[in-house]
């Protein structure tokens, strides 16, 4: 009797043993097997991506589409979930975005809606074959080129092709939480490299983000409406913001990330809507910035409509600038392209900004510009051993409606008592 029970006990053990060995497998799902080629167009590599998307976000327990090293070339495509357990999007290879001038309309090439517990990685890249779209990406200017119009379309998509076709943003994640986008390339993006909206708790490690320093509108990573995004030990040389933080965002962290070429790490552009704007607990720590327009940015436009709203407790530390034309810059009258009233004021209130251990070169004399709102004077900023040489070694620094402290060595002389 007692060997029998022994028997079973061992049995059973052996059966728990198995399945949780089963159950901590990744099922993988190679879009190889979906029909994905070298060779395919763009829209049948599309429909085997999805297909693979599909079944893996079916699939109850932890799974992986599998993209093999090679060249694939994939339209625009929207990967959804919710899904049943922890995903993988597995990059081996190189994804190739569309070129033709019909299919720049689309607003993103590779977007994720609706998933927790994501993560992106494998080492691959993704071509947005951005030097394609640049050359008409002037819209903004009012100096827009004609594209060629698309007769077999009603009058409505053509209106949207030409209002939407330079937004295409390379790598976009819509409501996702709980995840990660690790060691991937993105090369020459049409817009954005990667676009987070409405995410939380996203950690962006180990990517390198590369396109021209004339390449318009390319942001590295644009952040809004977000909570809790990480941004570490990467390297962002683009033609527009390295990394942009807009509106409605909490806790963006940057640490360890090189920026240049580029137009620096900014929060805004805030102000310009109708909506209330804030953004809180932000901190760049331990970056470099080489050769960019701006090192750290805070802009607002100075719009006398907008509901106003706020922007604090910011924290930018050890940071080293080389060759930086604006290193630390907060700018309450920002107005691109004149499309606002530039004698307005900013309803934005600025509060609680920490700038220490700043030190390396800058282009223009101006090395530190605090200029803030007439009606909504910044609060509480601080520079702290500031140490930033302009051109033949002289700087200075200009303050406007800024209430604050200066703290350690200040060179330039600081604006602030």
């Amino acid at each position: 009797m007692y060997p029998r029970v022994g028997l079973g006990i061992a049995f059973l053990s052996i059966l728990v043993v198995a399945c949780s060995s089963r159950s901590h497998r990744t099922k993988v799902f190679n879009v190889k097997t979906y029909g994905a080629t070298g060779n395919s167009r763009a829209d049948m590599n599309s429909k085997a991506f999805l297909k693979a998307w599909t079944e893996s976000c079916k699939w109850s327990g932890k799974s992986s589409v599998l993209i093999p090293k090679g060249t694939y070339h994939l339209g625009s495509i929207v990967l959804k979930g919710p899904c049943n357990g922890r995903k993988e999007f597995v990059i081996k290879g190189m994804l190739r975005s569309p070129n033709q001038p019909s299919t720049f309309f689309i607003d993103h090439w590779i977007t994720f809606q609706n998933i927790n517990n994501l993560r992106i990685h494998g080492g691959g890249t993704l071509d947005g074959q951005g030097a394609s779209a640049w050359p008409y990406n002037k819209c903004k200017t009012g100096s827009c080129k004609p594209l060629p119009v698309i007769t077999e379309r009603s009058a409505t998509v053509v209106f949207n092709y030409f209002k939407f076709w330079n937004d295409q943003q390379s790598l976009r994640l819509d409501f996702v939480n709980d995840s990660e986008i690790s060691n991937i390339k993105s090369l020459n993006s049409k817009n954005f490299h990667f676009n987070l909206f409405a995410c939380n708790r996203v950690n962006i490690r180990q990517v390198t983000l590369s396109a021209p320093a004339d390449s318009p509108n390319t942001d590295g990573i644009h952040v809004s409406s977000s909570g809790n995004i990480n941004i570490d030990k990467s390297v962002i040389s683009t033609g527009d913001d390295c990394v942009s933080i807009g509106p409605g965002n909490r806790d963006i962290h940057i640490t360890n990330t090189f920026c240049g070429p580029g137009h620096g790490i900014s929060v805004g552009s805030m102000g310009k809507s109708g909506t209330k704007e804030d953004v809180t607990s932000i901190s760049v720590v331990n970056c470099t910035f080489r050769g960019t327009l701006n090192g750290v940015q805070i802009k607002t436009w100075p719009e006398p409509t907008a509901a106003g709203g706020f922007a604090s407790n910011f924290t930018y530390d050890n940071i080293l600038m080389e060759n930086v034309d604006n290193p630390i810059f907060i700018n309450q009258q920002y107005c691109p392209f004149n499309l606002c009233n530039p004698q307005g004021s900013s309803k934005i209130q600025i509060s609680n900004i920490l700038f220490r251990n700043i030190w390396g070169t800058s282009t223009t004399k101006d090395a530190v510009k605090l200029k803030c709102s007439k009606s909504n004077p910044c609060h509480n900023i601080a520079l702290e051993n500031i140490n930033l040489i302009g051109p033949g070694g002289v700087a200075s620094s200009s303050c406007s409606n800024v209430h604050g402290r200066s703290l350690g060595r200040q060179k330039p002389p600081s604006c602030l008592s």
